[in-house]
């Protein structure tokens, strides 16, 4: 409470987190996916990705969701616990032939090829987290409109931050 200084509530930061980038990617998707009625991929299974699935869905028709991972069990748990939804396994490279693409993956190489992005997909990559990390090939960099959320984090931690430090792209097209 602002004027008694005593707590009001008790927040599970994770959690907090999850729902926090659930949001942003929401919004993002609202705003750049090429349609309303959407398929939706999933790269990774956990936390963050069923965040943004349950985002993205607020704002965005889901016409299917599709989830590669790294455990195929754990990719239809996630999908066991949406019936609402028509929900699918696949490939990478499947997974990736979407509207709204979304990576949740801890990566430190790029797992998503250039050659299976059509174009119009929107990506929200949020696995880079940290200095190494990434998801997607930089070919897909240089031939997208990249939009950030915070600058120093992004050249610093986020999906771009690799191919800025190895000149690969350049932070000036953001």
């Amino acid at each position: 409470d602002i004027d008694t200084g005593k707590p009001v509530a008790l927040l599970n930061a994770t959690r907090l987190t999850d729902m926090r980038t659930g949001a942003a990617g929401a919004v993002a998707a609202k705003y750049l996916a090429p349609k309303p009625d959407i398929v939706l991929g999933l790269i990774g299974s956990g936390r963050q990705a069923e965040a943004q699935l349950e985002a993205v869905s607020e704002v965005c028709a889901l016409q299917e969701f599709r989830v590669w991972s790294r455990d195929e069990k754990n990719a239809e748990a996630l999908i066991s616990r949406y019936p609402q939804y028509e929900g699918k396994t696949g490939s990478l490279e499947t997974v990736c032939d979407c509207d709204v693409l979304c990576t949740t993956t801890p990566s430190r190489t790029p797992i998503i090829r250039d050659s299976w992005i059509r174009e119009g997909t929107h990506i929200n990559a949020i696995g880079a987290d940290a200095p190494g990390k990434q998801e997607l090939d930089p070919a897909i960099l240089l031939r997208a409109g990249v939009f950030i959320d915070d600058y120093a984090q992004a050249t610093h931690s986020g999906e771009i931050n690799v191919p800025v430090s190895e000149g690969l792209y350049d932070p000036a097209l953001i």
